[in-house]
């Protein structure tokens, strides 16, 4: 009898701990995180990046754990973001409340280099690139389709006609802004794509009301100078960097030969440079000759004596709690990064304003490949080269097929800077 009576004592408790436990199951799923590794643990970095951006399109925080594992992300739990994860093929981790908050500590500890910074809304993206199929891709559209982050492409009359300010980040890559086309003629003028480029541009430029290519790409300049100002973030590579400075140093006198604009260069050109207007440059020295393919000495290709073997750049460290920006913009597994060539590779030191940040840079060859800047209310990052995993990529080569490579610190770069207007602007300050 005695054994019976304890069965139906235990058995009605039995009930009530098994409910209170299935009561309990959804705050133990909601208290816990999911942390994305980015050091060697992560099986694709490049969609990593893409996950923390779905997540912010989904009105949802990420913990941007600067200097942990390869600079992590973190978020709270939720069913959909794990299936993301699995879809997307990207390594993650579900943790518990308690190791998310003993994460934190350690990344708020003041003895090390590590914060955290959160990332709250999703940035409107713009890609400034030509309508045209011209023979040679971007690396910031490549990466950002395979990371599946949202952009949207306009050109030379979206910006004239004032759309910049619906967006939060821009992109300028393979462009010139001088209206010499790239400076193309001695190696192309026969090429039938570059004919119809120029014929395209100068249709354009007459369509807005320009007389010339230069004179239209200037005011585009000028557009995205202000849009900078304004409180926007502009992100540029290649000859996107330093035709930009050159075209907003040049406003005031004509840089382009008769075979650009069909009337010669002013002889005092050089000295009529404006350097105020520049972003990150002064100093340079025009190459107004158009069998050149250089615009200036910002960029070092011609005169730079490296071997591949021996092509690399090392991104500085930073610190995290003090120097907040240049720390997102350097987030990497790997500190020692892969040298790639372009129409501009990488930046004269010398040229470089006394402001600028370098986050990058090759100290044997005086480069500067990675640098940042503020401009008025805004930011602006330049990135020397032109495809980070194709060394010396050439018109008509194929593009890059990221799948091989996901992990790729050069393209991470890219990506640092997609993010980086989404984190909070107070912590920014910092």
């Amino acid at each position: 009898m005695v054994i019976i009576k304890q069965i139906k004592v235990i058995k009605p408790l039995y009930k009530y701990v098994l409910a209170f436990t299935f009561l309990l199951l959804p705050f133990l799923v909601t208290a816990a995180s999911i942390l994305i590794p980015m050091d060697e643990e992560q099986k694709d970095h490049l969609k990593s990046y893409g996950i923390a951006f779905w997540v912010l399109k989904n009105q949802q925080e990420v913990d941007w754990l600067l200097n942990y594992r390869g600079g992590s992300f973190m978020m709270k739990y939720d069913k959909n973001i794990e299936d993301e994860c699995k879809i997307r093929g990207v390594s993650y981790q579900v943790i518990a409340d308690a190791a998310a908050t003993q994460i934190i500590t350690e990344v708020s500890d003041p003895s090390v280099n590590m914060d955290l910074v959160k990332l709250q809304k999703a940035p409107k993206m713009a890609v400034y690139s030509p309508k045209s199929k011209l023979p040679w891709d971007d690396a910031v559209t490549l990466v950002l389709k395979y990371a599946e982050i949202p952009y949207e492409v306009l050109y030379d009359e979206e910006v004239i006609k004032g759309d910049l300010p619906k967006y939060d980040w821009l992109h300028l890559h393979h462009e010139d802004f001088t209206g010499q086309f790239s400076k193309f003629y001695a190696a192309y003028r026969y090429a039938q794509w570059y004919n119809d480029d120029v014929k395209s541009q100068n249709a354009m430029a007459k369509k807005l009301g320009f007389q010339k290519v230069s004179q239209m790409k200037l005011a585009v300049a000028e557009h995205i100078r202000d849009f900078c100002a304004g409180g926007g973030f502009l992100f540029a590579m290649c000859s996107g960097t330093d035709t930009f400075d050159i075209a907003l140093a040049s406003s005031n006198t004509d840089i382009c030969g008769p075979m650009f604009d069909g009337d010669a260069v002013d002889p005092a050109a050089q000295n009529k440079l404006d350097y105020t207007q520049t972003f990150a440059f002064q100093n340079f020295q025009l190459d107004m000759n158009p069998e050149s393919h250089q615009f200036s000495n910002i960029d070092v290709t011609p005169t730079r004596q490296v071997e591949r073997t021996r092509d690399f750049f090392t991104l500085f460290d930073f610190s995290a709690k003090w120097d907040v920006v240049p720390s997102m913009l350097t987030q990497n597994h790997d500190k020692v990064i892969k040298g790639f060539m372009g129409l501009t590779t990488a930046f004269n030191k010398n040229r470089l304003k006394p402001g600028v940040t370098i986050m990058g840079e090759m100290k044997t060859g005086n480069e500067a490949r990675y640098i940042h800047g503020e401009f008025g209310k805004g930011q602006w990052t330049f990135y020397g080269g032109h495809d980070p995993e194709d060394y010396q990529h050439a018109v008509g080569d194929p593009p890059t097929d990221l799948k091989l490579h996901p992990n790729s610190p050069g393209y991470r770069l890219i990506l640092n800077n997609v993010l980086f207007p989404a984190a909070n602007k107070k912590k920014q300050k910092t």
